[in-house]
């Protein structure tokens, strides 16, 4: 696969960032693409080498077959490679921007810690076949007379519907918000993913046959007994944003807020939806904490940053990992090891082993400070930071801070 001796002979690249201070400016993606060569080089670096862990269950959730595409790409054949990586995964362009890339954590050249970028081909091939004209509708060659209602429009339910409608059946998707997509219109931030891509495949659907129902609250304004008899089957594909709440005295006060209504309210903003009826959830000129250390609160990072937030403080209840994990134990499993996401890049104040104890509020009711473990504060004291007791806490002033949990 890929060159034989290529792994030897180029070094791991990925594609580069705008600068910090120009990136946070804008909501837009700041990825800057790498050169059609230069992804080659990186499939190139595919190695032979006998059991590819990356696509299997270890390594890919939807066993895309990652080395057949590598291959393609270094031997020049993109279309072939788009045809390969669509046969397991319905939308790449998503996956190829937001995906964590547990495949590169399975990669063999990861035990030198040097894996294949192949999140970053995976990108390239995806991007290149749209621009390219090769993403056309697929229409099956027959009817079956059946017909589907799929409960949710987030990735699980556009999937299901794209395979239901080419296996000839009448897809009907029902979602609760007025556009498609679920937490990935609404969650994901668009300098994550731009939502152009889910308006692309979204219409592409539409020309499979695929009919999309918006406004449409199952259980609230439709009851499912109607869908059961509008259909001969139902498929529940809905998310959840139901937040899982910090056990700490004084999330009630005013500035306390879950990361999904700051999230979702940013992207609606973005979207040129009307949130001017709903409170307004911003950390502009604000002092922001964000509790929690997963994809979540890093994403309410950045999205503070781009808010206009002066400093913004991230607590994460775990211990700070190591730098790198013991590839004996851990490869090639997922490993638990210090990561810095863009947004954290952007000038947050990373702690960990703090675990929120208490928010503080004044008289009005405003939230002002956290309490957390105060062997923080003795190893990396914040600016201006006020300790309650050195013993047993330190405080953290917030003028607004805003809650995160954990990704799952």
């Amino acid at each position: 696969m890929g060159k034989v001796t290529g792994f030897l002979e180029i070094e791991r690249e990925e594609p580069r960032y705008e600068p910090a201070s120009d990136r946070i400016r804008h909501f837009g993606e700041f990825t800057v693409p790498m050169s059609e060569g230069r992804v080659v080089d990186q499939a190139a670096r595919c190695m032979d080498c006998g059991i590819p862990f990356c696509h299997g269950d270890t390594g890919c959730p939807v066993n895309n077959q990652i080395p057949d595409w590598n291959d393609l790409v270094y031997n020049g054949d993109w279309e072939e490679a788009a045809r390969n990586l669509h046969s397991t995964n319905n939308f790449p362009e998503f996956t190829g921007r937001i995906c964590p890339a547990p495949c590169e954590e399975a990669c063999t050249l990861n035990l030198e810690d040097t894996p294949v970028a192949i999140k970053t081909v995976e990108q390239a091939i995806a991007d290149k076949a749209i621009r390219s004209g090769w993403i056309k509708p697929l229409l099956p060659k027959a009817k079956t007379g059946k017909s589907v209602a799929i409960v949710g429009s987030g990735p699980a339910g556009m999937a299901a519907a794209q395979q239901l409608a080419r296996a000839g059946h009448d897809v009907h998707v029902y979602e609760r918000e007025p556009k498609a997509g679920g937490l990935m219109r609404y969650g994901i931030p668009d300098f994550k993913m731009e939502k152009d891509h889910i308006d692309f495949r979204v219409s592409q659907m539409e020309a499979e046959g695929v009919t999309f129902h918006y406004g449409v609250n199952v259980g609230v304004n439709s009851p499912l007994t109607d869908l059961q008899q509008r259909h001969d089957a139902v498929l529940l594909a809905g998310g959840s944003e139901k937040p899982r709440d910090v056990d700490a005295e004084g999330t009630h006060f005013n500035g306390v807020h879950f990361a999904m209504p700051f999230l979702v309210q940013q992207n609606r903003r973005l979207g040129g939806e009307d949130v001017s009826e709903e409170i307004q959830l911003t950390a502009a000129g604000k002092h922001v904490v964000v509790v929690g250390g997963g994809d979540t609160a890093s994403d309410c990072v950045g999205t503070s940053f781009r808010q206009g937030a002066i400093a913004v403080t991230q607590l994460d209840v775990r211990a700070q990992p190591p730098e790198l994990e013991n590839k004996l134990t851990n490869w090639p499993n997922w490993a638990v090891k210090m990561r810095t996401s863009s947004s954290r890049a952007e000038g947050a104040i990373r702690e960990f082993a703090a675990g929120t104890m208490k928010i503080i509020g004044n008289a009005k009711g405003q939230s002002r400070a956290l309490n957390a473990p105060a062997s923080i504060a003795s190893a990396n004291p914040l600016p201006g930071l006020s300790l309650l007791s050195r013993r047993t806490r330190s405080c953290w002033p917030s003028a607004s801070p805003i809650r995160s949990t954990m990704a799952c």
